[in-house]
């Protein structure tokens, strides 16, 4: 079973540093970490590394986006652990206005290994967010989806295996992520680049479940940074417009592509079970 769950943001991106960055998977808004990122990663990988080995995450769950897969090669590498891509992870984006097309989706597990030796390809995701975009309610319900579905599907895929996880995402999804576990939508929180969160599972027979079944141990954590946890981000920030989320232009070209898969890719259990 599952007991601890570990959530952390990607690093500083290179996209924050100049506008003259060029996309190494080819995927528009997909800008790789900026060589201070490379560093906050490796700050993370050293933390890790730094815990007893009984604390130290067996496996990562990565966003396809090369941001998040560049933070998670180096834990992966300092603990000899497996990166599965999961696309539920990935970043948030608002609603596209009509007729402007798709957000961008990032490349299957396959592909992306050709960019990192590191992923574990066997994985496939269990969720995908639909490149349509969502409003701040359809983020929080996407996480919560993926949570309910991930945590079964990995202690019954892998024999209880994995006792800790760590989760590789962006600052939105993270606060959703956050709140799911915790059982609290409205929680204010603001979550800085490569800081880290922590969660421990509740004690049986509490009546909690997988979403807001845990306890939270520390919430955005940079201190083992030199530079400590920066570029927070909360959803306070966000636009908005008579209340609602200000709409985005997808992207071009994409206008007659489909968009799918969305949702839940598990069949659901004819019993009610976990899926064996």
């Amino acid at each position: 079973m599952i007991d601890t769950i570990y959530v952390a943001r990607h690093g500083y991106r290179l996209s924050w540093v100049t506008q003259t960055w060029k996309s190494v998977t080819g995927l528009p808004r997909d800008p790789p970490l900026a060589a201070f990122g490379l560093t906050q990663a490796q700050e993370l990988a050293d933390h890790f590394l730094s815990l007893p080995e009984d604390e130290r995450p067996t496996v990562i769950f990565s966003s396809p986006y090369y941001r998040c897969l560049q933070t998670s090669k180096p834990v992966s590498i300092a603990l000899n652990v497996p990166i599965y891509v999961e696309h539920g992870l990935s970043e948030w984006y608002s609603p596209v206005k009509p007729g402007t097309g798709l957000h961008p989706r990032p490349a299957p597990a396959r592909e992306l290994q050709g960019y990192f030796s590191e992923i574990d390809a066997s994985w496939s995701s269990i969720y995908y967010p639909s490149r349509k975009g969502e409003d701040v309610d359809q983020c929080h319900d996407r996480v919560g989806g993926l949570l309910e579905a991930l945590v079964p599907e990995v202690e019954t895929r892998f024999n209880d295996k994995h006792r800790r996880i760590l989760l590789v995402s962006h600052a939105a999804t993270i606060i959703a992520v956050n709140r799911a576990l915790i059982g609290d939508r409205s929680a204010p929180m603001r979550i800085g680049c490569c800081s880290l969160t922590e969660f421990k599972r509740k004690a049986a027979g509490t009546g909690a479940g997988i979403v807001d079944g845990w306890d939270l141990v520390k919430l955005a954590d940079g201190s083992f940074m030199k530079e400590g946890a920066t570029r927070d981000w909360g959803f306070e920030d966000i636009v908005c417009a008579d209340g609602q989320v200000v709409e985005d232009s997808g992207e071009p070209g994409t206008e007659g592509e489909l968009d799918e898969p969305v949702g839940l890719q598990l069949p659901a259990p004819m019993d009610g079970s976990a899926r064996m």
